[in-house]
């Protein structure tokens, strides 16, 4: 593509429309929109596959602004390329409820790919979105048919590299050859502290280089021709992601030109007039978007609409050409899980074991319902049971990188067309916080699977065992949240997760449980509702016993022993204190019965039972941090006993 005045024109409409937005909010980061225009326009303008009419259409390329500070110049360009973004709504930019948010919102905002504004997360979900690429295209693409085949492009900055995330994710990126990667890197210098020098000196390239990525250089980030030629030469690059380092000038044309307080400091009114000049641009007018821009702007979203029909002309010869393959791109594309998802006989599982053993069958039986189905672990597989058997190939080898893994994760799912999972212990959720809590923002359907999820680990110490894990995932919302008891109530709830169109997190033992196979109508509804009554006693109740996970074995065996004592105990399992809370109140007084006793057993921080089981209630649980030893010996000397709990439960009902 061969660019001209009118291409300048229209880069500087989403320079001014920017720093428009952000003087009348007082509020937001003109500086990269000024630096960093040429490059957004450059990737929409000659190499972007859109269409506007239809913003989810599968075979689009990403653009992932991972800089997401910069939001105005995304916003700018959305308006322009006609996704529905009106200029009243960047009028509105940074208020309340608006289309235009500080930080770009994904399923907000129309076009928006993934919420950014962390920085490190885009990159990383970009990541994701281009293995998801190369993923579906190897199950669904053939010689005669390129059914899948887009790019997927990220815009970040300084900021955006410094942060490990982005680091683990490029690594992983190389060695998985992601050719349809593209990231350009404003490339200014500047952090809000000032000089990159002040805490950095990598050679970004040298560094991209060393992780088996092509990088390429742009001297001039304000020559689009130059730019362009970068972008082709990324594209023309099959084997390795490209890293295309653009130097540019933040807060470009403004007084306040390769400053650190133009990153994040609107400009006052003289100073965008300064700006304005020094663009030569033709009015002095607030949001002014002149007629020659403004077609070039909708000429080029229109070549998106000839992609789509071409598309759907392929589709179309797919689907005749090849049936079968075309059915289950239909299943993947539209994430279609069966009404009946598991029907294994009551043998399927016939010993006692481990959650987390449990849940590696599991993973195996919905490979084979659902072709999209795919994840793997932070190199814990062998631990956590998470590989595939039947096809080895659909198992990701994340490598120790947990919060990669985790934002990479909601890249997969971002993109469509598979149902991801990452592992690793519960422990480590902590290295995944940040990913975690962004999937439950966007409300992503990303799986994330915890084994070793208590002081059941033993041996390990406190380094490993997770205490207060449990509860604190549960603060974050949005976040499904879901510890079995056994075998069975790991089947459901993994049925639950892969149904879910939000975040889910499974916490599975180490540890063997019993089996309570002879309980398994109660587990099958029971899970889907949060927390259920899994065993009433033959008389009146006196008190019931609350648990989660490996605790509802010791419930049955404290209430054992309070029988022998004619204390009767209901018991209930709470699979999933988020389901519970969405039930009504006729369900949840008919498990957890008013003015009953309760006392709340769970191997974790007790803060958080008594809000899910009222003033009756009392917990039972560890607020320090575990010990040494073997697990049976470590909950012996933190108190979590059926003597200890047993003990308690006659205190409660005298």
């Amino acid at each position: 593509m061969k660019f001209d005045a009118t291409d300048t024109l229209c880069v500087n409409t989403l320079r001014t429309l920017s720093i428009d937005m952000v003087g009348q909010a007082d509020s937001g980061h003109p500086g990269l929109p000024l630096g960093a225009s040429p490059m957004a326009y450059a990737i929409w303008a000659g190499h972007l596959k859109f269409v506007p009419s239809d913003p989810d259409w599968f075979d689009r390329d990403r653009f992932v602004l991972s800089a997401g500070h910069g939001s105005a110049m995304l916003y700018s360009m959305l308006h322009l390329y006609g996704y529905g973004l009106t200029m009243e709504d960047l009028k509105k930019f940074r208020q309340l409820d608006s289309l235009t948010p500080g930080h770009p919102e994904h399923g907000h905002t129309k076009g928006v790919e993934t919420t950014t504004g962390p920085l490190g997360q885009g990159f990383a979900n970009a990541v994701g979105m281009a293995l998801a690429e190369q993923m579906m295209a190897k199950k669904l693409n053939t010689p005669e048919f390129s059914l899948v085949d887009h790019f997927t492009y990220v815009l970040c900055g300084d900021g955006d590299l410094m942060e490990g995330v982005s680091y683990e994710a490029a690594s992983l990126a190389g060695h998985l050859k992601l050719g349809k990667l593209i990231c350009l890197f404003d490339s200014n210098s500047i952090t809000i502290e000032g000089s990159t020098s002040l805490s950095f000196n990598e050679d970004m390239k040298k560094r991209f280089q060393a992780q088996d990525w092509q990088v390429v250089e742009v001297e001039d980030g304000n020559d689009l021709d130059e730019i362009d030629a970068a972008i082709k030469k990324a594209k023309r690059e099959t084997e390795q992601p490209s890293l295309i380092i653009v130097k540019t000038h933040i807060g470009f044309g403004s007084p306040k030109q390769d400053s650190s307080c133009v990153h994040g400091e609107p400009l006052k009114p003289a100073e965008i007039l300064a700006t304005k000049k020094a663009l030569n641009w033709p009015s002095t007018e607030p949001f002014f978007v002149p007629e020659e821009a403004r077609a070039r702007f909708a000429e080029q979203a229109e070549a998106g609409e000839k992609d789509r029909k071409r598309w759907l002309k392929l589709w179309k010869n797919y689907t005749a050409a090849m049936p079968e393959k075309a059915e289950l791109a239909k299943a993947m594309l539209g994430r279609e899980i069966p009404e009946k998802l598991f029907k294994p006989e009551d043998s399927f599982f016939d010993k006692p074991m481990a959650t987390r053993e449990a849940s590696g069958k599991v993973i195996n039986l919905i490979a084979d319902a659902l072709p999209g189905f795919t994840g793997g672990s932070a190199d814990l597989g062998p631990s956590n049971k998470t590989d595939f058997i039947k096809e080895p190939g659909r198992t990701l080898h994340f490598g120790i990188r947990e919060h990669g893994m985790a934002a990479i994760v909601n890249g997969l799912a971002l993109h469509g067309g598979l149902i991801p999972f990452g592992a690793t212990f519960l422990i480590f959720s902590d290295y995944m916080r940040p990913s975690i809590r962004l999937a439950a923002v966007m409300q992503t359907p990303s799986i994330f699977v915890f084994t070793h999820d208590s002081i059941g680990v033993g041996e390990d110490g406190p380094t490993h065992q997770p205490v207060e894990q449990l509860m604190s995932l549960r603060l974050i919302p949005g976040l499904l949240v879901l510890r079995p008891a056994d075998a069975w109530e790991t089947l459901y709830a993994w049925e639950v997760a892969v149904r879910s169109k939000r975040p889910a997190c499974l916490a599975l033992t180490r540890q063997k449980l019993p089996l309570y196979t002879q309980y398994r109508e109660k587990i099958t509804e029971g899970v889907k509702r949060g927390a259920y009554l899994l065993r009433g006693p033959s008389t009146v109740p006196t008190l019931e016993l609350i648990a989660s996970g490996s605790e509802v074995s010791l419930a049955f065996e404290a209430a054992a022993i309070l029988e022998k004592q004619g204390i009767a105990a209901r018991i209930i399992s709470v699979p999933s204190f988020e389901l519970f809370r969405e039930q009504d109140q006729a369900y949840r007084n008919s498990v957890m019965i008013p003015g009953l006793p309760k006392l709340c057993l769970e191997a974790g921080r007790t803060v958080g039972w008594s809000d899910l089981a009222g003033p009756d209630s009392e917990a039972i649980g560890i607020d320090i941090f575990g010990k040494s030893a073997p697990a049976g010996q470590v909950y012996a000397a933190l108190g979590l006993t059926a003597e200890k709990v047993a003990e308690a439960a006659k205190k409660m009902v005298k």
